[in-house]
């Protein structure tokens, strides 16, 4: 069974294992910068469906089986999926797992969800609830356009602090038993709210949750940056990652050598006009199971600190004068050393 470590870590005694990853990208991530380690590349958002909330969910439910298909296990063999979206009451999720006849733990942590997802099937596993779980997450632009901002075809001008929803899913089957990197800590993380307002503005948003729970990840256990390969936020962009390294320096950490966000790595800045960088769901989830656990199997990184991160608003909250509340979730993910 894992063990508590310091306020907020669990260290598992017997890591569970990602044994097996899928992920389904848009067009437009298909075109940026990581596009050599998508599974799957849509040619249209509408992938044949007649809305993007019906797109999205035809995403998940590809992304989920091609990480069964990859983990070389059955269906059957899946006994808890754990997944979440950005729609209104997580129907991207709901219909794209329908079908499956299994448990389902539906969750919302915003662009966080897929680093929650992975804790709580991680926890499930090691504490012998289950041999095999599914985690996953997806988002979709156009749909989150609609819910959250203004519709496309209202055809508004973006900031430059905004940062642009990933559509796409990621996947991945954590196990008992098989090959494959180990999650060996978590780190759920807290609530975080500095008081922003700006909806355009979600790397600043969210950025001091993803300093607190890197903080509170550091503490608990003795680490530092200089101990990972690789840390990787969700979605900042390329503002919210510099308020990170600020802000967790002031800690006494130095993130400068070896830190990133997904949505700095995911898309081309320059040609492709993503402001600040990538967000959504699917932004952490489809960097994960593509670039991140690829690499990984090269050895390229051995371990690795992952920490997506979500802004927990709503259009009703941002009506109401609300600030937009930040949450981020740790998860290390090592090569066995066996």
């Amino acid at each position: 069974m894992g063990s508590q470590v310091g306020e907020q870590t669990i260290a598992f005694d017997n890591p569970p294992t990602i044994i097996g990853h899928g992920n389904i990208v848009g067009p437009k991530e298909g075109d940026g910068l990581l596009k050599e380690y998508f599974d799957k590349i849509l040619e249209d958002t509408l992938w044949g469906e007649e809305s993007w909330e019906k797109a999205e969910s035809k995403i998940l439910n590809a992304a989920i089986n091609s990480a069964i298909d990859n983990a070389n296990i059955a269906k059957n063999d899946i006994r808890y999926i754990f997944a979440g979206d950005l729609l209104n009451q997580l129907t991207a999720s709901t219909f794209a797992i329908r079908d499956f006849k299994k448990p389902f733990f539906g969750l919302y942590g915003a662009c966080s969800t897929m680093g929650e997802s992975l804790i709580l099937a991680s926890m499930a596993v090691e504490g012998g609830f289950a041999n095999y779980c599914v985690a996953a997450t997806s988002s979709h632009f156009c749909g989150a356009e609609k819910q959250f901002r203004y519709p496309l075809e209202f055809g508004n001008q973006r900031p430059l602090t905004a940062t642009y929803t990933v559509t796409g899913s990621g996947a991945v089957v954590v196990g008992n038993t098989g090959i494959g990197p180990k999650v060996t800590h978590v780190t759920p993380g807290k609530i975080v709210d500095l008081g922003v307002k700006d909806a355009m503005n979600m790397g600043a948003a969210m950025a001091p949750a993803a300093a607190d729970t890197i903080i509170a990840h550091f503490k608990d256990t003795g680490r530092s940056a200089v101990d990972y390969d690789l840390i990787a936020t969700g979605d900042l962009g390329m503002i919210g990652k510099k308020l990170t390294i600020e802000l967790v320096g002031k800690a006494g950490y130095d993130l400068s050598d070896n830190y990133t966000d997904c949505g700095i790595e995911i898309f081309d800045n320059e040609k492709q006009d993503t402001h600040a960088g990538g967000s959504g769901c699917g932004c952490s989830a489809v960097t994960l199971t593509g670039y991140i656990l690829k690499e990984m199997a090269k050895g390229t990184f051995n371990r690795i600190l992952f920490i997506p991160t979500g802004a927990l608003l709503s259009p009703s909250s941002s009506f109401q004068g609300e600030s937009i509340p930040g949450i981020a979730h740790a998860v290390v993910i090592e090569n066995s050393q066996e």
